[in-house]
Formats: structure tokens, C-alpha cells, sequence
């Protein structure tokens, strides 16, 4: 696959209290700004119909509210809902109510938009989840069909568990409490969305480690029937057959990735762009978090990119928000990303516990 990355010609310095500056880079037209500051570990994020953004956490074991009191694009509050969690990194907004994983369980803060200042006590609404808590944090969201959708990852990294559960994004009916695995061979997937016209599921998928600097790749997969296998333990990116594992494989027919990306890079948080405000070229097309790796000599990731799109078929990765590497230096690991009614994004930042909104103005 080629990989075309186009200039970046806006740069946005921004000056921060927690440390000296920063600089994202941005295409020609486009701003970014901070939105809210001091947010502990912001990690998923969910708008409510009001217009406030929670947010979950991953270490720090918090719940958030950001509210904008004057419109203006900038918190003004930032409101602690609940700590002393399991790693609740995921959070999801339906019907007035909040839901949050934990490692364990699925947590529901009911009606809340006028609870949120008032410490309120959640209800469990499922908790037959693996409380392992490698790669155990969630990444949660509602589907076209209403339920939630949960991902479980590895608790290792690299294995073949007994238990069916791990490795796999399954569906949860919030009424029923019944419970079904959509996709399995998926090693930790942190990040998903719906493309909004044919309603399929597109995931992001990350690469096992200590196979060197450029293997295995990371994934962006989609699943285009309930119950594909997506390949792992055995097998990684197109082609790449694991040392461990890969003589299991056998004849197993699994799903190849829809695009590969850099080993290590980490990509998490996806959207698929809907809104209006961006050029066209953005519409019903993929934005993804780079979070950043760990497992290389040489750091690689630390961005946001845009998916450039043919139907089901991706063309190209380019650089969206750059900037947050300067060499070994790491600035920025962005995390999730959604969008504002204007059709604006924001982005969570879990290293730097910042929220940023990149907006674009046409001629500007």
C-alpha cells in the first residue's frame, strides 16, 4: 500500500501551564486549539445532547464533565464525576445517561446531565467481563442497532487464551444483558466506528510487540459479517506469521486489514468525519489517533491521521495533526476523537490530560 503524507502548512504554538510550549501542526486552513486543560488522563470522550463532554481515564481512575458555559469552545469547568474506578477509560452517551467500563464491569449514571456535580452513584449494568487488566481497559460505543459494543483484549502479549472472550469486540443488549462476540483474532482494539453509509464496523487493531522496530504492523480492519476472525494470534497485518503462534494457523481462513500502518505507532481513537465543516474530501472518511510507541529504538506515531477513502478501499494515510514528536520529545498522545455539533472535533490527550478542538475556516 502507498502511503502519501502531504505538507502541513499551518503551525499553532500553544502555550500550556504544565509545560513550556507546544506546537501542532495542522493543514492549510485548519486550527487547533485547546479546549480544556487539567482534565485528569482524558482518554474516550461522549457528547450528551446538552452539549457536555464526558470523559473517561485510564490510571487515574476518573470520570469527568468538561462544560462550555458561554458556547465559546473553551471549558470553563471541568467536574470530577467519579474516582477510585477500574481503569474507566471508556465512556458512552445514550438516552440521557452516561455508561462507563470498567475493567470488569458496565457502570450507568442515570439522567446524567443534571447529576453529574452531584457525585451520583452508578448502577451496574453488566459485569460478566474478564477483570484482567492487561489490555483490559475499554473502548465502548453504541451501534446503528442500539447496542453497546465492547472491546476485550489480550491479557498478554502474545497468547492463545482458553477463554473465547479475549481478543475479540462483542455486543451487549443493554435490556436484555445478552451478550454475543462480532469479531474474534482481534489483539486490542481501542478505537471503532461505523461507516455511515454502508453501517459496517471499522476497528483499529494493535500490533504485538518485541518482534523488532517494524513488525508487526498495526491494523485498521472492518468487519464485513458478524463472527469474522481476524487473525491473531497467529498471524499479523497481511502476511506477517507469528514466531510463537503462527504454526497453529493451519488452513483458518482470517480477514486481512483494510490498511496497515507503522509497527508500533498504537492507533486508538477513530471517526469517521460527517460534518460539514471540514472540505470535502473528509466526508464519511476516517480520522485516527496515533498514540504512540513504546516498543521501538526510535519513536514513531504521536499524531492524527486521515484515511483517504475509495469505498471500502483505503488509498492513502496523511498527516492530519502533526507536531507532538520533536525527535525523542514527546508532546502530545492523542487518544480519542468526536465530533461537535458545528462539525469540529475534538481530541483527548491522555499524556498531557488536555482536550483540543481543531475547527477549519475556508480562505482562512
Amino acid at each position: 500500500m502507498t502511503k502519501f503524507i502531504p505538507a502541513l502548512s499551518s503551525i499553532v504554538l500553544l502555550s500550556l501551564s504544565a509545560w513550556s510550549s507546544q506546537a501542532a501542526e495542522v493543514p492549510e486552513g485548519f486550527k487547533i486549539e485547546l479546549f480544556a486543560d487539567n482534565v485528569d488522563g482524558a482518554r474516550q470522550m461522549a457528547l450528551s445532547d446538552s452539549g457536555i463532554v464526558y470523559t473517561g481515564s485510564r490510571k487515574p481512575g476518573k470520570v469527568h464533565a468538561m462544560i462550555d458555559k458561554d458556547n465559546d469552545f473553551k471549558v470553563d469547568e471541568v467536574v470530577l464525576i467519579a474516582d477510585g474506578l477500574y481503569l474507566p477509560s471508556g465512556v458512552a452517551y445514550k438516552d440521557g445517561d452516561l455508561y462507563v467500563a470498567e475493567v470488569d464491569k458496565i457502570l450507568r449514571f442515570k439522567d446524567i446531565d443534571k447529576n453529574y456535580d452531584k457525585k451520583p452513584e452508578p448502577e451496574v449494568v453488566f459485569d460478566k467481563l474478564p477483570s484482567e487488566s492487561h489490555h483490559g481497559w475499554k473502548y465502548i460505543k453504541f451501534g446503528p442497532d442500539g447496542h453497546l459494543y465492547i472491546p476485550i483484549g489480550v491479557p498478554c502479549n502474545i497468547c492463545n487464551e482458553d477463554d473465547e472472550r479475549f481478543g475479540t469486540i462483542g455486543r451487549l443488549n443493554i435490556e436484555t444483558k445478552e451478550f454475543e462476540l462480532i469479531a474474534t483474532g482481534v489483539r486490542n482494539s481501542v478505537g471503532f466506528d461505523w461507516h455511515p453509509e454502508t453501517k459496517e464496523l471499522w476497528f483499529t487493531d494493535n500490533g504485538r510487540d518485541w518482534m523488532g522496530d517494524d513488525l508487526p504492523p498495526c491494523e485498521l480492519n472492518i468487519v464485513t459479517e458478524e463472527g469474522q476472525f481476524f487473525g491473531f494470534p497467529y498471524v499479523h497485518g497481511d502476511d506477517v506469521i507469528d514466531p510463537e503462534f503462527g504454526d497453529e494457523l493451519g488452513d483458518r481462513k482470517y480477514q486481512k486489514p483494510a490498511w496497515e500502518y507503522q509497527a508500533h505507532v498504537a492507533p486508538l481513537g477513530m471517526l469517521f468525519y460527517t460534518g460539514d465543516m471540514f472540505p470535502e474530501e473528509y466526508k464519511n472518511t476516517p480520522l485516527v489517533t496515533l498514540h504512540g510507541s513504546w516498543n521501538r529504538s526510535t519513536k514513531v506515531g504521536y499524531k492524527v491521521v486521515h484515511m483517504l477513502l475509495d469505498g471500502n478501499k483505503v488509498l492513502s494515510e496523511d498527516d492530519f495533526v502533526t507536531g507532538w514528536l520533536k525527535g525523542d520529545e514527546v508532546l502530545g498522545r492523542p487518544n480519542d476523537i468526536i465530533m461537535l455539533p458545528d462539525g469540529s472535533i475534538l481530541i483527548s490527550d491522555d499524556g498531557f490530560s488536555k482536550v483540543y478542538r481543531v475547527s477549519y475556516q475556508k480562505g482562512e
